[in-house]
């Protein structure tokens, strides 16, 4: 499978292969001993259809003993395990949930009793927090000096609120966390050339967004619709938030330009299932 990557430059991600299961991990986190983190593919699940293969999610209409023999085989080929998993409740908010040893395995093994939790910190070794994607952005966050991550979905939505902001100071004020201190990465998503909105959302970036960014993120077409750069909106709001511009991974591949490998929503018009954003603290 031919991979299309966004630029000619050295990918910030690496593919690895792991008991049959293909994914997707960061170097930059790869030195920190403590941390379990990935990105999963479409490759290497059980689920037929639009599902195929490593879908995630139990809401889409799979059936429900294939996305839990999908969690069991990602969790091994990432080196956890699947009762570990503390998922998200997602519904475009810039909420973040402290996450605690009560939560483990809640959205999979049991029920969550939280709901609108889009972003999740955590410094329990051996939770793994879990958020899902199909062209949204994931964010990754981690603090190698206080052992504490954070894991959030940022959407359209979700950028506007600057949920990557509110994630950063609510690691400061769990964990003394210090954004200079912090590694952070935006996860695979819809790339620039692929996300075309209306007037509607350009106005709620230039209401959320100096000016003088405004050339980078989006620009006008003919048909009154505009392309909107969500990958470029995120590292701004990290380097605003105090992120050091070194410590911040790219993605540089795009879920719509690589349907075959990633889930899109665009892509597939909602004919799909759901990709995972997995980092946790190894027990």
């Amino acid at each position: 499978m031919k991979i299309k990557w966004n630029s000619e430059q050295i990918p910030n991600l690496n593919i690895k292969k792991n008991e049959g299961v293909t994914f997707l991990t960061y170097p930059a986190f790869e030195d920190v001993e403590w941390l379990v983190h990935g990105f999963s593919t479409r490759l290497g699940g059980v689920s037929q259809g639009i599902y195929s293969s490593m879908n995630l999610s139990f809401t889409r209409g799979d059936e429900e003993s294939c996305v839990r023999e999908n969690y069991n085989r990602i969790a091994a080929a990432m080196g956890f395990r699947a009762e570990n998993i503390v998922t998200s409740d997602q519904t475009h908010t810039c909420n973040v949930r402290k996450v605690t040893e009560k939560d483990r395995g809640k959205g999979i093994v049991t029920p969550r009793d939280y709901t609108d939790i889009d972003g999740m910190i955590t410094n329990v070794p051996g939770l793994v927090l879990a958020t899902f994607y199909a062209d949204c952005v994931p964010l990754y966050f981690v603090d190698p000096l206080h052992h504490a991550i954070g894991l959030s979905h940022s959407g359209w939505r979700g950028t506007v609120q600057k949920i990557g902001e509110v994630t950063i100071k609510k690691m400061a004020e769990e964990y003394g966390s210090n954004p200079k201190d912090m590694k952070v990465a935006i996860g695979p998503s819809i790339c620039q050339d692929c996300y075309e909105v209306s007037l509607d959302v350009i106005e709620e970036f230039k209401n959320a967004f100096d000016q003088k960014h405004w050339d980078k993120l989006f620009y006008a077409k003919d048909n009154e619709k505009y392309q909107l750069n969500l990958w470029e909106a995120n590292r701004i709001i990290f380097t605003e938030a105090g992120i050091c511009p070194e410590n911040i991974s790219m993605p540089n591949i795009c879920t719509c330009c690589n349907p075959e490998f990633l889930f899109s929503h665009r892509a597939s018009h909602g004919k799909r299932g759901n990709l995972g954003a997995f980092l946790g603290i190894r027990e």
